[in-house]
């Protein structure tokens, strides 16, 4: 992950940052992290493709999709895709880039306050997670534990280096992974990030 701009991300009263963080970050640079540009953001993004268990999913959930790079590359492998950010100007970045694909819905969404309608068979959470303060991530957890079908995935993806969010990376993927819900089938880390796929339980264990 690249040095972010000199812009502090502010927080609101539950602790999160602030959506008006990156629409700032978006209005000054189309693409602040470097998700086009980035060979770190290349790599992750095969790593990631290739960890998906299945090779097509009906209806799938993308989180904080930024400039829609990935949402791109996952639309491959979806029937249809829900992509949702924050920030404006990346919500218009996303849409130019997957203007000529069927089945993407690209659409402003504060999650998670805010979530689509429906079951999906997959659900990624790639560099959000740590946004978030404690009571919209325990949300965050529920959401993704009721809306994805039983043997659907959920796929997170982090950088583990330091940050000012509010948590890190490593503590977001801890918290998942010891919900109940959940089935850790896939696991790999590297210098810079952590990826984890897991299985939605039939049923949560009593």
């Amino acid at each position: 992950m690249p040095d972010l701009p000199p812009t502090e991300p502010h927080r609101t009263a539950g602790g999160s940052v602030s959506p008006a963080y990156f629409a700032r970050l978006y209005a000054s640079d189309p693409d602040p992290w470097g998700f086009a540009t980035s060979p770190y953001e290349a790599a992750k993004y095969a790593a990631t493709l290739e960890a998906l268990p299945r090779p097509h999913y009906r209806r799938a959930f993308e989180v904080g999709c930024a400039g829609g790079v990935l949402t791109r590359q996952l639309a491959s492998r979806c029937g249809h895709l829900v992509a949702v950010d924050v920030a404006p100007d990346a919500l218009e970045a996303a849409r130019a880039r997957c203007a000529d694909l069927g089945g993407v819905l690209v659409a402003p969404m504060t999650v998670p306050n805010e979530w689509p309608v429906g079951l999906f068979d997959l659900v990624v959470v790639s560099e959000v997670g740590y946004y978030l303060g404690d009571a919209d991530f325990a949300s965050l957890q529920a959401r993704c534990a009721d809306t994805v079908e039983p043997g659907g995935h959920l796929v997170l993806v982090h950088w583990t280096g330091s940050t000012d969010y509010p948590r890190t990376g490593d503590a977001v993927h801890d918290a998942v992974l010891a919900d109940p819900a959940w089935d850790g089938i896939y696991a790999t880390r590297t210098e810079a990030y952590r990826l984890d796929v897991l299985a939605r339980r039939a049923h949560r264990p009593v």
